[in-house]
């Protein structure tokens, strides 16, 4: 038994003119019904909500303005998901309607609750369909196209492989559209080597994602072993060929060094409140050594933050890692590079590390 997230974009769920594309959803709905019928369980992440809204209400363009997206997305969650509803059950499957916030990812709590009603619906044998909540998110808290929330939810449910459907046919070394020389990636193993390439934001009229998101969406879930593919939702053999193993789109394996779900989550969807700045030796240890972040290493402490939120670690102006510290700014402007006996003489009640090991994670 395998378990797949398949990720449609706008450009696949939407024509341009934002009307619902009802034959390529019906064949993504026959690839589920196959592989739920052969044991497997498969999850659907899925964009379009502002789109489908779009065109209920003949909005020519994309509204910029949040307000306008938020309430698109009301007219258009619903009836979008209607149609998913339908196709399924013509299969006789059960599917369930999850709306996620970044929130809910990035609220410990939260996301171990998502994560329990995912693995509950998917004991049930229910085929969640999930999208991003528009209608509460914000222009400062949002998923790219549903791309990050994609692997977030492949990480956690512990899913066997993420499928990133977009309109072409994979990861090119340029844009294919503006680029007539530009030549589609079969496989990368090496991000740090996609930086030569020209991968831009570039997005459809409906979407908010591009080729961008799509990659480090993969890097999300190659870090946590889950291997991902981004290929061509619009062609009809695509999806059929990376769901019975074959190569189509750009192929991206899993990652041998592989985080905690822990980790994951605080490398990715905790938002960070402040920066911390470290000596050389204070950044050599937590690079090298694994290593708590002590008071005595920390040079300077940049923004505001409390106790129990996630700060960036930096040395000079690089960024080395992120960690959940257990000092407030204000405590720890009072207490950086003083040893542990001083610390305790100004905050009696602290703790020794201002970073612990087992919450701090590279970058």
């Amino acid at each position: 038994m395998a378990r797949t997230v398949i990720k449609l974009g706008s450009s696949i769920v939407a024509e341009p003119s934002g009307a619902v594309r009802a034959g390529v959803l019906a064949r993504v709905c026959d690839h589920v019904a196959e592989r739920h019928g052969a044991g497997d369980d498969v999850v659907v992440v899925t964009s379009g909500a502002i789109a489908r809204g779009m065109q209920v209400m003949q909005l020519g363009v994309r509204p910029t303005a949040i307000e306008d997206l938020q309430a698109a997305s009301a007219v258009g969650q619903g009836k979008l998901y209607r149609v998913y509803d339908e196709l399924l059950r013509e299969h006789g499957i059960t599917s369930a309607q999850v709306l996620l916030t970044f929130f809910d990812m990035s609220a410990r709590t939260h996301y171990l609750n998502a994560r329990q009603t995912l693995r509950r619906l998917l004991d049930w044998r229910v085929v969640p369909v999930i999208n991003e909540n528009d209608t509460t998110t914000t222009d400062e808290i949002s998923f790219g196209d549903n791309d990050f929330l994609a692997a977030q939810v492949a990480i956690l449910i512990g899913a066997d492989r993420l499928i990133l459907l977009t309109d072409t046919d994979g990861l090119f070394t340029a844009d294919p559209r503006t680029d007539p020389g530009a030549e589609l990636v079969a496989e990368v193993t090496d991000f740090e080597g996609l930086t030569r390439l020209d991968i831009g934001h570039t997005t459809s009229p409906l979407g908010s994602g591009g080729m961008r998101s799509k990659v480090v969406a993969a890097e999300m879930a190659t870090a946590a072993g889950i291997p991902a593919v981004i290929c061509n939702g619009l062609d009809e053999a695509a999806l059929a060929t990376v769901l019975a193993g074959g190569d189509a789109g750009t192929r991206f394996p899993a990652q041998p060094a592989r985080y905690s779900s822990f980790k994951l989550w605080l490398r990715y969807a905790k938002p960070s409140h402040g920066t911390v700045v470290v000596d050389a030796g204070a950044a050599r240890a937590l690079r090298d050594g694994g290593t708590s972040l002590l008071p005595v290493g920390i040079v300077d402490v940049r923004g505001g933050f409390d106790a129990g939120d996630a700060v960036h670690v930096r040395a000079g102006e690089a960024v080395i890692g992120k960690g959940i510290c257990n000092y407030s700014a204000g405590e720890l402007r009072q207490v950086m590079g003083m040893k542990s006996a001083q610390v305790r003489e100004v905050l009696p009640r602290a703790t020794e590390e201002a970073v612990h090991r087992d919450y701090f994670v590279l970058v």
